[in-house]
């Protein structure tokens, strides 16, 4: 098949890869611009054109993909497929219709659930056991168009954002390539609206620790923003990150109190249902490091 392909994050790459890989013509790949990065602020390409270009694929990177320009520029290729994994840009309804066949978005969760911008995040942060990848046709409204193919993943105690990213991404790009093989066999199926949940942007500020969650609730959410943004509590004006944590003890006292702040135990604060043992942490300007090992040179006392 004759592809378009629209990708931006690690995610997407191993799409492409695999469709590459498959035998299917690029005719493009289509990916955000290069944004600065680090301390020197060099512009950096993002890595769905790194591959691109490594196996000599054409790039283009618009800044407006909607712009008349550059929609003008997309109707010249003889496209079956738009595909679309984590591209990070809305598309206009001339540019939906000018495939052949379709424009297909590979999106990570078991649709209708998780429709928005970050559903592999919050599916650990609800604490959910399952999710898993739809492929699904695209339409002018945000990931409610109409389902094709659906692959279950599990969600483990131990899974953080960056693990089932992980595990989901090939899973993707595997269910991409059946999609496109027997997309002309494929019945697609609409999506119930009555069961519609949404996945928002993650910002931030969600990752500052409310004491008066409970337990799992606070660990769900400390996983679901590992590595980035990360879940965090203040101390003073200094912002420490949290990125482990496990149940300490059951018993209930003041929510948010430290009760154990020692290099032998680590940083033990209370919460609604018991005491939560803070396993891994990062200060501003330092490594992820234990609790313990960071109350060696290091007090807190209190929170704020």
């Amino acid at each position: 098949m004759k592809i378009v392909f629209m990708g931006t994050p690690d995610f997407a790459v191993y799409s492409l890869k695999a469709l590459y890989e498959a035998g299917h013509e690029i005719l493009c790949v289509i990916s955000q611009p290069d944004k600065p990065k680090g301390r020197g602020k060099k512009l950096q390409p993002t890595p769905v054109k790194q591959y691109a270009e490594s196996v000599g694929l054409t790039v283009y990177q618009p800044d407006r993909i909607k712009s008349e320009e550059f929609t003008d520029f997309l109707a010249t290729f003889d496209a079956d497929f738009f595909v679309v994994v984590a591209y990070g840009q809305i598309l206009s309804k001339k540019i939906l219709d000018m495939p052949k066949k379709a424009c297909i978005n590979v999106h990570g969760s078991l649709l209708p659930k998780y429709r928005g911008a970050a559903p592999i995040q919050w599916s650990v942060i609800n604490g959910d056991k399952v999710t898993g990848i739809t492929t699904m046709l695209m339409g002018e409204e945000c990931d409610a168009g109409d389902m094709l193919k659906k692959a279950e993943v599990s969600i483990t105690a131990d899974d953080t954002y960056a693990t089932l990213h992980d595990k989901l991404a090939p899973v993707g790009a595997e269910l991409l390539v059946e999609t496109i093989n027997l997309f002309d066999k494929i019945t697609p199926i609409a999506q119930d609206e009555a069961k519609v949940t949404y996945a928002p942007m993650i910002n931030k500020e969600l990752g500052r620790i409310d004491w008066n969650l409970t337990k799992s609730e606070i660990i769900s959410l400390v996983r679901g923003l590992n590595p980035a943004p990360g879940a965090f509590f203040t101390v003073g004006d200094e912002r420490i990150k949290v990125f482990k944590a496990k149940s300490y003890s059951d018993n209930i006292g003041e929510v948010g109190k430290v009760i154990c702040s020692d290099s032998k135990t680590g940083l033990v604060i209370s919460c609604k249902d018991g005491e939560l043992l803070i396993e891994e942490l990062q200060a501003v300007g330092g490594k992820i490091m234990s609790s313990s090992a960071y109350l060696r040179g290091h007090s807190i006392a209190s929170l704020n």
